[in-house]
């Protein structure tokens, strides 16, 4: 499996690709920073963040795209440049028919570092080894980006069982009663 790992953000967007399956060593394909000048124009800047995503997308074909959840921080700014980047993320792949999954930082954590509430440092060091790097990918945000792949390679299979579980049981749930309004006898 291969995924494309984007920790939005409209200065620094992450960027890391992994390659492997759960259980097994991974392989990192590529990280970087797509970065936009914080005084350009928004327009421009998303712009920018879409013309590096699709070069990523472009340049390694994942099978997946992972991206960080936003979610409220006390700065509504920052959620916002965070949000806007992470919906370019969104449809670079949704126009390639690439599925998207959503992490949040701390199932990534959690996934990585086996704490929910573990630092940037502890991500850094995690991803570092867990990827047989030499030094910790710079600056925080690629390697968030490879800890956001690495978390969805691991959690994939078990969310893919997940699904089908619930697919079956609603193929074999008993179908609903009909509607009132679709009685024998009555007419419209």
């Amino acid at each position: 499996m291969r995924v494309l790992g984007v920790d939005p953000g409209l200065t620094r967007c992450g960027v890391g690709v992994v390659e492997g399956v759960a259980g097994r060593p991974l392989t990192m394909l590529g990280v970087g920073v797509v970065r936009t000048p914080a005084d350009a124009d928004l327009g421009r800047r998303l712009v920018a963040v879409e013309q590096g995503i699709e070069q990523w997308l472009d340049e390694h074909r994942p099978e997946f795209v992972a991206v960080e959840r936003v979610f409220s921080q006390h700065n509504v700014r920052t959620v916002m440049g965070t949000a806007q980047a992470s919906a370019v993320a969104m449809l670079c792949a949704a126009r390639r028919g690439i599925p998207v999954a959503l992490h949040t930082p701390s199932e990534v954590k959690a996934a990585v570092t086996g704490s929910g509430r573990a630092d940037k440092a502890q991500v850094g060091t995690m991803v570092t080894r867990l990827l047989r790097l030499d030094a910790p990918p710079k600056p925080a945000d690629a390697a968030d980006a490879l800890a956001l792949a690495i978390c969805h390679i691991w959690r994939a299979p078990a969310q893919n069982r997940l699904q089908q579980a619930v697919a079956l049981h609603a193929a074999q749930a008993p179908h609903a009663a009909p509607a009132p309004h679709a009685r024998k006898g009555r007419t419209a």
